[in-house]
């Protein structure tokens, strides 16, 4: 088995890390300009930037938790903290999305909307720099999701994509309010509601897959099979399964050598398989290998 690199942990942190000092600054001045200009959906937009300092957390947590050593209690590690961390983090981005689109329909069929007074300027300039730096977290946490292949990281960076949709919503309706069309914002959170609800769908689901085992990509296991394959003595590749385990890989390989082999030569051959798919796939957390004899007839060949 593959022992844990801190290096992902350590990453995931100091992501998460800037990512929630960056919000705590930018949630202050969002509340800030909100109430020195008059603007409710400012406001509400500083809260929700608020929020996000505790979905930072949370996925630094959970990563953090996810590399700790197996032990007697977990002898297959802790990984799978990761991925439940990123189902808390769906659940505060649905509740963020939700909560938008239940204030948008409030507005609308109150008519409140109507009666919001007209925002300066300075709430119109702090939605435009929430929505470039929400951006910008966006692409910094989404980056680091892709090359640590963590759940919770995704979640985040959708996190900071909602309040960048958030904030576009507030954009909105603050320069219509101030063009006489205030109806625009509350509209413009109905869209916003269900794009941030799809976003937090996807993240649950693809947590859960993670969480049950599900098999990886019909291309990852091309190539699981082409590497077991290249490693000489390997006859055939009788049978491959791999499955997820959080951000990891198990994968389970049945070879067939040479019947006449001794039994130190195929236990040679297996190990080579073992570490060739470890080297080529940095994603596997444990290989196993079992070896058959080549020419039997009491095994037919099976693909998954």
């Amino acid at each position: 088995m593959k022992n844990e690199s801190p290096s992902t942990a350590r990453s995931a942190a100091r992501v998460s890390a800037f990512c929630a000092a960056g919000n705590f600054a930018l949630s202050a001045f969002k509340l800030a300009a909100g109430v020195i200009g008059h603007s409710g959906a400012m406001i509400s937009d500083g809260i929700h930037s608020a929020s996000d300092v505790l979905g930072s957390l949370i996925a630094a947590g959970g990563v953090k938790l996810s590399e700790r050593p197996a032990d007697a209690s977990h002898p297959y590690g802790h990984e799978r903290l990761e991925c439940i961390a990123a189902l808390f983090l769906a659940g505060l981005l649905l509740t963020a999305g939700i909560g938008i689109g239940f204030d948008a329909a409030k507005s609308l069929i109150s008519g409140a909307y109507k009666e919001a007074a007209i925002p300066g300027t300075l709430p119109l300039i702090a939605a435009v720099v929430s929505i470039v730096v929400k951006e910008a977290m966006y692409q910094f946490v989404i980056r680091a999701a892709r090359r640590t292949g963590l759940s919770a990281l995704r979640a985040e960076a959708w996190d900071h994509r909602s309040d960048a949709l958030s904030s576009v919503g507030a954009l909105i309706g603050i320069a219509g309010a101030r063009a006489g069309l205030p109806a625009l914002e509350p509209l413009a959170s109905a869209v916003i509601c269900a794009l941030i609800a799809r976003a937090a769908v996807g993240i649950f689901r693809d947590a859960i897959d993670k969480l049950v085992d599900r098999s990886c990509d019909a291309a990852t296991l091309d190539r699981l099979r082409s590497c077991a394959a290249s490693v000489e003595g390997v006859k055939s590749v009788d049978l491959l399964r791999a499955r997820e385990f959080a951000s990891r890989l198990y994968v389970d390989i049945e070879i067939s050598a040479d019947a006449t082999l001794p039994l130190v030569k195929a236990h040679d051959i297996a190990r080579s398989v073992h570490d060739a798919v470890e080297h080529e796939f940095p994603r596997v957390k444990h290989v196993m290998v079992h070896v058959n004899p080549y020419g039997e007839p009491f095994r037919e060949e099976r693909e998954l």
